[in-house]
């Protein structure tokens, strides 16, 4: 993977994930249990996946890539909790990581047996998107951080 100039000298591979999670919210554990999830499924073709603790009750997964070899790095959020009404599935958010950086790929019992085309999977995505009913307390503000 190509890296542009300043990001090697500092250790910095891509593609780069970000969980930015809210300490208030003791959202940790949460974090640190996607992160796994991601280093497992996708191995060395992730550079990184760094935890970082924020406040507000944030919880962000944030992709760092360059597509196609550029030497611009593109960040592209890929869940916030608040945007999308809660925290993501495991098996939604490997999709999304998956859909930018190997999108041939398939996931096994995350894709199912028939993997949709294209336009049908982003529709099935929308509908996946909803929240989970563990999800509950996703909607209300966090007492902590308001």
């Amino acid at each position: 993977m190509s890296e542009p100039t300043g990001a090697a000298e500092h250790g910095i591979r891509f593609p780069r994930m970000t969980i930015q999670f809210c300490t208030q919210c003791k959202w940790m554990l949460r974090a640190a249990y996607f992160a796994q999830e991601l280093l497992s499924t996708f191995s060395t073709s992730l550079g990184e996946v760094s935890l970082q603790p924020s406040t507000g009750g944030a919880f962000i997964v944030t992709i760092h890539h360059q597509p196609d070899q550029a030497q611009q790095t593109v960040s592209t959020v890929l869940w916030d909790r608040k945007a999308e009404g809660g925290f993501p599935e495991t098996k939604e958010l490997k999709r999304r990581v998956r859909d930018v950086i190997e999108p041939g790929r398939h996931l096994g019992h995350v894709d199912g047996h028939d993997r949709p085309a294209s336009s049908e999977h982003a529709a099935a995505r929308k509908d996946d998107a909803a929240p989970a009913a563990g999800d509950a307390l996703a909607d209300k503000p966090c007492r902590d951080c308001n």
